[in-house]
């Protein structure tokens, strides 16, 4: 199966805030916020919501090909090496010769919760990206369409639909400025729709569309709980619950949401059925909060395997060892 993924690939600059923002916040004084918070460290990784998807996709054995705008910097600081080592096919970026990459600042405080700026840079050109181009060159069976310049998303999912392109709708972190009609626009006949519990009562709310709307109108509906696991919402109205891997020790959230979406797409793209996806996803999902940064993890076959056992049983373990490649070794081997 041959999956792109479009979206941002920005550089992030983590950090990390030794108490609560909470305790900074006064209820009645938000139109006047003016705060400052030391932080302890600052740790530059790479990162990117579609980049995140396509290193995990690499690091289960496929090879994604990544879809997006990137300034000469991505090309100058290793970042596509980078890529294209971990099983990426990144030969059909946009590389704007003007604009830096996109740039990512994330603050998380000791709940983790999380302040987010994000200077855009080159991904504004993702506009210019012509999906159809790189369709009639190599077939897409599912192309994800990930948070990015809004005009872009639009462009992809309207090619998208225009050419019978199955499409992944996950708009996730510019659903908070969007509105309805931009959202309607960009899950309105998506094969899957990913969201996290926030994302999919935003959505809902936004669109004004019932979870019966919705149905209507997306294929499956793929929604995360954090530690409560996620459900697989099919169109007829079946559910399947998938309780996340018990006994993670959380270090870093970034990131872990991406990383389920390559486990989830990676299963599918191997044969497994819907239920199998979800449980590669909460599988790798499982290591990336354990880790600091979303791309800094290796996999190791058989201990992901052991943690796929321990949480959904032997026959769970055959189907993933069966359908997936796992490991960046094999990658590179293969690749």
């Amino acid at each position: 199966m041959h999956l792109a993924n479009a979206g941002s690939v920005p550089t992030d600059h983590l950090q990390t805030f030794a108490g609560r923002f909470s305790d900074s916040l006064v209820p009645d004084q938000l139109d006047k916020l003016s705060v400052s918070f030391l932080v302890q460290d600052l740790d530059v990784r790479r990162g990117g919501c579609a980049a995140n998807i396509a290193f995990g996709l690499g690091s289960l054995g496929l090879r994604p090909t990544l879809v997006a705008a990137v300034g000469r910097d991505f090309v100058d600081n290793g970042y596509q090496d980078w890529l294209t080592a971990a099983g990426v096919d990144c030969s059909h970026l946009l590389v704007s010769e003007t604009l830096h990459t996109a740039l990512c600042t994330i603050t998380t405080d000791e709940a983790h919760a999380q302040i987010v700026t994000f200077y855009p840079g080159a991904m504004s050109q993702a506009r210019l990206i012509d999906v159809g181009a790189l369709h009639a060159d190599k077939p897409i069976d599912l192309l994800l369409i990930g948070p990015d310049d809004p005009d872009g998303m639009l462009r992809h999912t309207r090619t998208a639909r225009e050419l019978g392109i199955p499409f992944a709708a996950d708009p996730s972190q510019q659903l908070a400025w969007s509105d309805g009609e931009l959202i309607r626009d960009l899950i309105d006949g998506a094969a899957y729709l990913f969201s996290n519990d926030y994302e999919a009562a935003l959505i809902a709310k936004k669109t004004g569309w019932s979870d019966a709307d919705i149905a209507e109108r997306v294929g499956v509906r793929v929604v995360t709980h954090g530690k409560d696991g996620c459900v697989v919402h099919l169109a007829d109205g079946s559910e399947h619950h998938v309780p996340a891997i018990p006994g993670v020790e959380a270090v870093d959230p970034t990131g872990v949401g991406d990383s389920f979406r390559a486990g989830f797409l990676a299963g599918l793209g191997a044969g497994l059925d819907l239920q199998r996806s979800a449980q590669v996803g909460c599988t790798i999902a499982a290591g990336v909060v354990e880790t600091i940064g979303t791309q800094e993890y290796t996999l190791e076959r058989s201990a992901f395997l052991d943690r796929v056992e321990s949480a959904y049983g032997a026959q769970a373990r055959a189907d993933v060892g069966a359908a997936l490649s796992i490991g960046h070794d094999v990658v590179a081997k293969s690749g």
